[in-house]
């Protein structure tokens, strides 16, 4: 029996605008508790800190290296699985899974347990976003790919503000631990949601059947050149029976892993991603404890719902306008997938420069608004071009190659980074807790100039890559 007919999917003329629509929304309400599961430990660092006694690395550590460990390593092998086999299943059971650990945070007692269940939060977060990119290709064509991933995007903003509500309001009647458990259990009943009203889609269905796909039935029996010999010598560590498939498998992710990193557009989108993530990830973990040490005058209830606002409405716009923006321009110009990141990261700069250092509480709150929607408008091309530019086969894959490089990364060391330079700008130069942390905060600048330089590079190569994977003229 077929993959389409075992799913029960329609083909690409039965299914329905508004079907389309409802598995898009389904989906970025996944995506929206992805976030809201990751971001709250960010948002209650500070009670957390006094509750437990922490230091900033160790927050550091929990909002990052922890999550990332299993998020990243993970997230490959999944992936390869979600293109052979039902992907709204793998998506229903990672929801399920990072849900249920969010749960679990809550009851944690000390740090050792606290950093266990959030490796056990990114486990379940690896399979989330791969195989919904997936979903979400096969159902809108490359022409309108990049508008309807940034709805998809939008579960970043939505998750955020709905976490800095929904911490304000725990926080103020219940504490952290209930306030994690409370956020916990809802992303277990959309997990059946996902599972019975999704249907899986034949894969390629919003593309040319025509277009050639090397990986659709690729079998690798013989190892070849140094990787591949080490793979087949890692192999023989398998049962005998499982030898030349496991080989198979780890040879063909190989290959399609050089294969889409040979494509100058992804490797182009990998550095803009990866950079700009850094600077999102590392200030996303501090910023409330960053107002609260810089202005501590500031309530915290009031604090929370200023950011809630603020990711509401100023990065649910700003991700809205980037990705509809460069389906509209690259129309005409594919160099627009690269053209609008670099617009938007360049004026960024005197915005979040400006957030980080005026004295007034609410004038930098005003300076966060632009600086939010302005981060916003690279998400949607960039997990367009993710999918567009793979083939079929391997396109959860190849949202999670670039997603395991920019998390390993961005993810795992962003905040980790913060909090070690505040901890070593307040301790060992001794500026105290409050101006090492604006300063390890400002530092992280150098990594949005460096996203700039790898949107730059795509204007460049963006037309010729294009036109290759979809037969089309080069513009």
């Amino acid at each position: 029996m077929s993959e389409a007919s075992a799913g029960g999917a329609p083909s690409k003329t039965e299914t329905s605008r508004a079907y389309r629509i409802y598995v898009l929304l389904v989906l970025t309400a996944v995506y929206t508790f992805n976030f809201l599961d990751r971001q709250i430990m960010g948002i209650m660092a500070e009670p957390i800190k006094q509750d437990m006694g922490l230091s900033d690395t160790q927050l550091g550590v929990l909002t990052g290296f922890a999550f990332a460990l299993l998020y990243t390593t993970l997230g490959i092998p999944i992936a390869r699985l979600a293109d052979k086999t039902n992907r709204v299943n793998i998506v229903a059971i990672s929801l399920a899974c990072w849900s249920g650990f969010t749960a679990v945070c809550g009851t944690a007692q000390n740090f050792t347990q606290l950093a266990l269940a959030r490796v056990g939060v990114g486990i379940g977060e690896a399979g989330g976003s791969p195989p919904s990119h997936s979903l979400i290709s096969d159902f809108y064509p490359k022409e309108k790919r990049a508008g309807a991933l940034a709805v998809y995007a939008l579960g970043i903003p939505i998750g955020v503000t709905l976490a800095y509500f929904a911490t304000a309001y725990g926080l103020s009647k219940f504490g952290w631990r209930t306030t994690f458990i409370a956020l916990g259990i809802p992303g277990v009943l959309l997990a059946l949601v996902v599972k019975f009203t999704i249907r899986e889609p034949k894969r390629g269905a919003s593309d040319d059947s025509a277009r050639a796909d090397a990986f659709a039935a690729m079998k690798a029996e013989e190892p070849d050149g140094f990787v591949e010999r080490g793979l087949f010598a890692l192999s023989k560590a398998l049962p005998k029976k499982a030898r030349a498939r496991g080989f198979s498998e780890l040879a063909v992710l190989w290959r399609a892993t050089k294969h889409l990193l040979s494509i100058n557009s992804y490797r182009a989108i990998v550095i803009g991603l990866t950079a700009g993530s850094f600077a999102s990830y590392a200030t996303a973990a501090f910023i409330v404890s960053f107002f609260l040490r810089s202005h501590p005058d500031l309530p915290l209830g009031t604090l929370l719902v200023w950011l809630g606002v603020i990711n509401g409405t100023a990065y649910v716009l700003g991700v809205l306008v980037g990705g509809n923006l460069v389906d509209k321009l690259a129309a005409k110009n594919k160099a627009a997938y690269g053209w609008v990141p670099v617009a938007a990261l360049a004026l960024n700069v005197p915005f979040f420069l400006g957030a980080m250092w005026v004295g007034n509480p609410y004038i930098s709150l005003l300076l966060w608004w632009p600086s939010h929607m302005l981060t916003g408008f690279y998400l949607g091309p960039c997990f367009a071009l993710a999918q567009t530019l793979a083939p079929v086969s391997i396109r959860a894959l190849s949202t999670a190659i670039f997603f395991f490089i920019i998390n390993f990364i961005a993810l795992g060391f962003g905040s980790t980074y913060v909090g070690i330079m505040s901890d070593i700008f307040a301790n060992q130069f001794g500026l105290g807790s409050e101006t090492g942390l604006r300063i390890a905060l400002s530092s992280v600048i150098f990594a949005g100039l460096i996203s700039i330089g790898g949107f730059y590079y795509l204007t460049r190569v963006i037309a010729k890559d294009w036109a290759k994977a979809n037969g089309e003229d080069a513009q």
